[in-house]
């Protein structure tokens, strides 16, 4: 089972019981305030002595006074309760994505875990904050406000008997209607999120097609869609102020219309009136107040369920708990691994191979092909459903990850940076590298005199390497792999922008690593053609495996791809 929610509380336990507190505290003394006024009226002012008014006026100064001090204890308080809730459920959140598979969060999608950490958590944060400040306030001020007016007249007090039912009837009425429409809106808002996310890392392919206005027509549709249910849930919601006001400012009538009888009988005192007409309008504005708390108590609800979801989502790779040192002189065997996706058709079928301790490896074929599947079970991105990976000797799942992927250096299909410096990308793979280690890497990737082009190590790269072209980002992506001196170097079409003189300078220093067990993924045979065996991979399944001159000679799959890129005759 999951984390639970309710466990980020911990440590705030103090606050979130003296928040509610101090709001009870500040309720107290204003209820206190209308039979003080009353007091003001019926004594002071009937009597014409100036020096109980000063008195009452003064009373009424304190009471204001404590009151405010209680509220802004009570909001210091709920506030700390809140944010440090928030603080420690986003932390947790956040390494509990990070434990998730690649499979897992693919399942989920990235918008919806950037929704639940963003928005949710949020509205979870904003919920507990109006929870801890009115939950017992607003209904101790309403129940406590028609038992004060039983004190000051008990007949006209049944007025507040009839009026509390039916508001409350009201604000239930209403909430029952949109608290369902606000879970939808945050609904929808994934939806949003996941278009406007699509839209911005595919901008230049949607302008290169012309689907630019297409796109914000569909956006709009979306929008539109979480506007209308925005606004119906308005509207009924704006039908609690008028309904209440009307309600309220009819027992206020009836106050003063039975008030007047009453008073004409010498039954009731002026002030006494008036603190009932006070204590209504207390009613009133605590009934409003509870109505919003409810709103926003059921969007943290059903925003902490969308949360809870993703705690509850249990990480469907175990981590291994075998450490140590890689000295097998088998680097990467497969044996009869095969590996589908979310139960789809099979991406890889069937593969076995070995690779020792040294060689270099190509894997090449077509587009589908399954060969960044294939690579991407080495580090354990992914489990294979059939047969097993074994790296220098062990199964990938015995690995502890740390473990086995610190001894890989993964350079991706698409390079990713980060924005910052130079030397801040570096030392992602290598938190204690050296300036001396850093050049020593780029120049093996060929980056180096670019890099000194633009100002050294100290180079500000902006978010995703948008300053840098294309070659540019691929070469310090594998700069950045070759810092960490990894036992197995997995590169992953990777030198695609480079032109062949570049791609040549970057083969030959990594074929000169001492013992480094290169794989080296492309679609072009000039990457692959040097490698000690190159891996034909057709459909999922491995159509050949040996030499460049050995498949040439007996691999169809590869003949075909060799011809077709070099225009050379059988």
């Amino acid at each position: 089972m999951g984390t639970r929610l309710s466990s980020f509380l911990k440590g705030h336990r103090a606050e979130a019981v003296m928040a509610p507190l101090f709001k009870l505290l500040e309720a107290v003394f204003e209820l206190l305030v209308p039979l003080v006024v009353a007091s003001l009226i019926d004594i002071g002012i009937a009597n014409g002595d100036t020096r109980y008014i000063a008195r009452m006026a003064l009373l009424l100064v304190v009471l204001a006074a404590v009151g405010l001090a209680s509220s802004v204890t009570a909001q210091y308080f709920s506030a700390r309760a809140a944010t440090g809730f928030a603080e420690k459920m986003k932390s947790a959140l956040f390494m509990h994505i990070q434990s998730l598979s690649e499979k897992d969060r693919d399942e989920i999608g990235t918008s919806t875990l950037i929704t639940r950490l963003t928005s949710d958590a949020t509205l979870v944060q904003n919920g507990i904050n109006m929870f801890l400040r009115l939950a017992m306030r607003s209904p101790f001020v309403v129940f406590g406000a028609a038992i004060m007016a039983f004190t000051v007249d008990s007949t006209l007090a049944w007025i507040f008997v009839i009026v509390i039912p039916v508001l409350s009837m009201i604000v239930a009425v209403i909430m029952m209607a949109t608290v369902p429409m606000y879970r939808r809106v945050q609904n929808a808002l994934d939806g949003v999120a996941q278009r406007t996310r699509d839209n911005l890392k595919g901008a230049r392919v949607l302008r290169a097609f012309c689907r630019t206005e297409d796109e914000e027509k569909a956006f709009s549709l979306d929008i539109q869609s979480m506007y209308s249910l925005q606004m119906l849930s308005g509207r009924i919601s704006a039908l609690l102020n008028p309904l209440t006001y009307a309600m309220i400012n009819g027992a206020v009538a009836a106050i003063i219309w039975f008030g007047r009888e009453r008073f004409m009988l010498s039954l009731i005192e002026i002030g006494s009136i008036v603190a009932l007409v006070n204590y209504m309008n207390q009613i009133l504005a605590e009934l409003v107040k509870l109505a919003n708390l409810i709103v926003t108590i059921s969007r943290a609800v059903a925003s902490g369920k969308r949360i809870q979801a993703v705690f509850d989502r249990e990480p469907s790779m175990k981590d291994g708990t075998e450490t140590g040192k890689a000295d097998d002189e088998i680097a990467v065997a497969f044996d009869s691994v095969s590996l589908s996706y979310n139960d789809a058709e099979p991406s890889l079928k069937d593969i076995s191979f070995i690779v020792r301790k040294g060689e270099c490896i190509g894997i090449i074929g077509g587009t589908g092909s399954g060969k960044t599947t294939l690579i991407n079970l080495i580090p354990r991105f992914y489990d294979a459903t059939a047969g097993s990976v074994t790296v220098f000797g062990r199964n990938v799942q015995n690995w502890t990850l740390s473990s086995l992927r610190s001894m890989i250096g993964v350079v991706p299909q698409k390079a990713v940076l980060f924005k910052g410096t130079v030397r801040d990308n570096m030392l992602f793979a290598k938190e204690n590298a050296s300036d001396e280690e850093i050049e020593a890497a780029l120049k093996m990737a060929s980056a180096y005199s670019f890099v000194e082009e633009k100002g050294g190590l100290g180079f500000a790269i902006e978010q995703r390497g948008q300053n840098l072209s294309g070659g540019q980002r691929q070469r310090l992506a594998i700069a950045r792999a070759l810092i960490r001196q990894p036992d197995i170097l997995i590169l992953d079409d990777s030198t695609s922008a480079l032109d062949f003189k570049t791609e040549a300078e970057v083969r030959k220093s990594i074929s000169s690593i001492e013992d480094s067990t290169v794989f080296i993924v492309s679609q072009r045979v000039s990457s692959v053609m040097h490698a000690d065996k190159i891996i034909v991979l057709d459909k999922g399944s491995m159509a050949g495996i040996g030499t460049h001159q050995e498949l040439l000679s007996d691999c169809p799959v590869y003949q075909e791809i060799f011809y077709s890129q070099t225009g050379e005759g059988k």
